[in-house]
């Protein structure tokens, strides 16, 4: 496969159990890869060095300056952005509504949807210039409702899936996908250790998942806009 064919896929929340599922799936496919995580340490830790196919960035998706220089990076680099996968988010279980901090607040829409909102600020102008590309986000199955102690979380994740939506609406037009996956629970074995009385046989498998986001990504996904794809596993 020639450079040409080659797509770049910009991977945020690499070093993270879903992040290396992904990155596998799409390095696998013959992609080149942007691999991003808050840690340069982590990701190293995880995929080695830079390579010929491979760039990695310790970047803070909150700094959006420093989310634009990763995107200027990533196309000196490689000269393009094909593809956008926005894993980076995190969970925790919080107060009742009428109990809940600013910092909890402030926490969960900052990991959840303010790192959405900075990746395809730097991202998707490119592919606008370029006439296309995929946008994949995460939400999550729990946000289609409120769940008691979760409000903070489930309305952070229910964000996502309306900016996948508001996007999709703006760009279907010009050559742009923007899709998201509603994840149940994934297994990961930080997960199994915080449930540690739960049946892990009916979560979501990292690989599963990524299979999901690496379709939403392909040809076979051009018909596909603003959608909102639960992913509960296998029982």
């Amino acid at each position: 496969m020639s450079q040409e064919q080659q797509r770049v896929v910009v991977v945020t929340g690499a070093a993270g159990n879903l992040g290396r599922a992904v990155a596998r799936v799409f390095s696998d496919g013959g992609d080149r890869l942007v691999l991003v995580d808050r840690s340069r340490d982590a990701l190293t830790a995880v995929f080695g060095a830079d390579g010929e196919s491979r760039m990695l960035a310790g970047v803070d998706l909150l700094d959006q300056d420093a989310v634009n220089g990763l995107g200027r990076a990533a196309l000196e680099r490689f000269g393009r952005i094909d593809v956008l996968c926005n894993l980076a988010g995190g969970f925790r279980m919080g107060e009742a509504v009428h109990e809940t901090s600013d910092g909890t607040w402030d926490a969960l829409f900052d990991l959840n949807a303010r790192s959405v909102l900075h990746a395809v600020r730097a991202v998707v102008p490119h592919m606008l210039a370029r006439g296309g590309g995929k946008v994949v986000n995460v939400g999550a199955f729990s946000a289609q409702k409120g769940v008691a102690q979760m409000g903070a979380y489930t309305a952070s994740k229910a964000v996502v899936a309306r900016l996948t939506e508001a996007m999709a609406a703006e760009l279907r037009t010009r050559g742009i996908n923007v899709n998201c996956v509603l994840p149940s629970i994934i297994d990961t074995p930080e997960n199994r250790q915080a449930m540690p009385e739960a049946d892990p046989a009916s979560w979501v498998a990292p690989a599963d998942l990524a299979q999901v986001i690496h379709f939403l990504a392909s040809a076979g996904a051009r018909a596909i806009h603003g959608a909102s794809i639960p992913v509960t596993g296998l029982s």
